[in-house]
């Protein structure tokens, strides 16, 4: 597996690959901010516009390749306040469904974190759908979960859910809050 960061350029190039991802995600019933059916034109257009967020600094966005294919990708958005520049939110953390179970995930996942401590930050947040199989990964890779929102986001056909609320203090002991 290999694992990038991706210039603008770069996420310009591969928003086709990553709209592929999307879809697929979307498809497979994730909560990711989208209804289905996700075309892919409009996939392909929503990958566009990050790499403007990722050429003014607001987001960096990693991908992950195995045997050449691209299976995974996950960003960090960095908030634009003066006070907040300490922390980070985990988004859009997405594995093809032909990638799972094969620490695409995880490796990802651990990308952004070390991505983020290099960058200064200190505390990442990020929230998913209550009850979804990422919230099993975030409990396993040291994250605390601060609580659940009920009907917070639609899944992809349109039926309300919880979504959970989760941080990670890096570069210090976990408080156990």
């Amino acid at each position: 597996m290999t694992v990038a960061r991706l210039t603008a350029t770069e996420l310009r190039d591969e928003a086709d690959e990553l709209a592929g991802l999307l879809t697929d995600t979307v498809d497979g019933g994730a909560s990711v901010g989208f209804l289905a059916p996700l075309g892919r034109a409009e996939a392909v257009a929503w990958w566009r516009e990050r790499a403007d967020a990722v050429s003014a600094g607001h987001h960096a966005v990693w991908v992950a390749h195995v045997g050449g294919r691209l299976l995974g990708t996950v960003a960090l958005a960095f908030p634009g306040k003066p006070n907040s520049r300490h922390r980070a939110e985990l988004v859009k953390l997405m594995v093809h469904r032909d990638g799972r179970g094969q620490g695409v995930g995880r490796t990802l996942l651990a990308t952004a974190e070390t991505a983020a401590v290099a960058e200064g930050i200190t505390l990442l947040h990020l929230d998913t759908e209550t009850g979804s199989p990422a919230e099993s990964l975030y409990l396993s890779a040291g994250w605390t979960r601060i609580g659940a929102i009920p009907d917070y986001a639609a899944t992809p056909s349109g039926e309300l859910h919880p979504t959970t609320i989760f941080y990670k203090r890096l570069g210090a002991p976990a408080d156990g809050a």
